[in-house]
């Protein structure tokens, strides 16, 4: 599991393998077995994530207690609370696996001794976090814009895997939709191939 981490700081540092594999062993990696809530909407966080194997889910429950899924985040991608700077700042959502979870686990109270015993950290959290909040942008731009369907056949050309993951009533939620219309969408486009 570790060989991720590995290539990510390949990728985004120019750490020696000597570095790599001091840094590897002060990171924590722990499994979560399918259903495990990592946090609870209300909760002020105090950790953030690295997936390298399963899935999370994030959402919040609304005023009139309706399930809303913002997010699933899946191997390689990080998940974290960006208002967690701000001090005992409750959290929006609610993180839970989905399925079996290998997670390394950051606990942001030690996060600046980490950073500070090993400077290139922040180099490559910022880079990462960069890349991420780009392709974020660009995916909501073409959400708020999108109809239904065109929300859907992105998801097939961008993370098909959710499809055969995710239960169906949450990956609707997650693209604004009904499961009802999502069943539609979905036969309508087995339909036309």
């Amino acid at each position: 599991m570790k060989s991720i981490l590995f290539k990510l700081m390949t990728k985004f540092t120019t750490l020696t393998d000597e570095e790599q594999r001091a840094i590897a062993e002060d990171i924590l990696v722990e499994e979560y077995k399918k259903g495990t809530v990592l946090l609870r909407q209300g909760d002020v966080p105090t950790k953030c994530y690295f997936v390298l194997k399963g899935c999370v889910r994030q959402y919040s429950i609304d005023e009139a207690g309706k399930e809303v899924t913002s997010n699933f985040y899946t191997e390689e991608q990080g998940v974290s609370i960006f208002n967690r700077h701000q001090q005992n700042n409750p959290s929006a959502y609610t993180l839970s696996c989905l399925e079996d979870c290998v997670l390394v686990v950051g606990d942001l109270d030690a996060e600046k001794d980490m950073l500070h015993k090993h400077s290139q950290l922040e180099t490559m959290i910022r880079m990462m976090v960069e890349e991420t909040l780009g392709e974020v942008q660009d995916e909501w731009t073409s959400f708020i814009a999108s109809t239904p369907e065109e929300r859907y056949r992105a998801l097939l050309r961008k993370r098909p895997h959710l499809v055969s993951r995710v239960p169906q009533h949450q990956l609707a939620s997650y693209l604004g939709m009904t499961p009802e219309s999502l069943s539609r969408i979905k036969k309508r486009i087995h339909t036309s191939g």
